[in-house]
């Protein structure tokens, strides 16, 4: 079922049992499987019905079951996903969410309202996430955990609560980062997640010794613009 508000830009496929609603653009080549639900009323109580959107772009797969809501007024009226994301079987994503490029939601991945995540994230099966929560670039979550707050971008989480664990090593490596760019990246990680010290001026040590490194520079641009959460600190860290 496709609403009338919908467009479908080349060669998009549903499968079947696909229902589209809303003002609702769906980018070339993206393929959605039976019973997914996309562009319906988000599941927020203060939602009135305004005229709200969702673009989703191209060459993206959306798997069985996968529900992505609009926008609503109090976050921006528009939910944004990249190109080349997978949401794999019943993941969702609720309203106002940002979502950047080559983003994997794998199976069960609940992501609440006004989230932002950056590109080449992977979320692994069963994941939550809080609304308003930020995952930087690169950043690994593992199965079944409860993320409270923001990721750093190359970071790696697990548990519930989710606590920091590292950098995401392994995907850094099957990126084809190179070991100077990993290394300034640990370097940097240790600065900033050491037990002495605050975070303000860890910061600072971390961006006069490695600032000239452009990931490095993300992770602390991505710190330095706190959020409306908590930040997902290594247990026992400092603040």
């Amino acid at each position: 079922m496709v609403g009338p508000d919908v467009e479908l830009r080349d060669d998009v496929e549903l499968i079947s049992h696909v229902a589209l609603a809303g003002r609702t653009r769906i980018g070339a080549r993206t393929k959605i499987y039976p019973f997914a639900s996309i562009g319906h009323a988000p599941q927020d109580l203060k939602y009135r019905g305004e005229d709200s959107r969702l673009e989703i772009g191209a060459d993206c797969v959306l798997r069985e079951g996968v529900t992505i809501n609009p926008g609503t007024a109090g976050g921006g009226m528009a939910t944004k996903i990249g190109d080349r994301c997978a949401l794999l079987a019943h993941a969702h994503v609720g309203h106002d969410c940002t979502l950047g490029n080559d983003i994997v939601l794998s199976n069960n991945v609940m992501i609440a309202g006004h989230v932002e995540i950056g590109d080449s994230a992977i979320l692994s099966g069963g994941v939550g996430v809080h609304q308003f929560s930020r995952i930087g670039q690169h950043a690994f979550v593992g199965g079944l955990s409860g993320l409270e707050g923001d990721l750093i971008p190359y970071g790696l989480a697990f548990g519930n609560r989710a606590h920091l664990a590292g950098l995401n090593l392994i995907g850094l490596r099957r990126r084809n980062f190179s070991r100077e760019t990993i290394s300034a990246l640990q370097s940097a990680y240790r600065m900033l997640f050491a037990e002495t010290g605050v975070m303000k001026d860890r910061i600072d040590e971390a961006a006069a010794v490695h600032g000239g490194d452009p990931h490095v520079g993300k992770m602390i641009d991505f710190l330095r613009a706190a959020g409306d959460r908590p930040l997902c600190r290594p247990r026992n860290a400092q603040a």
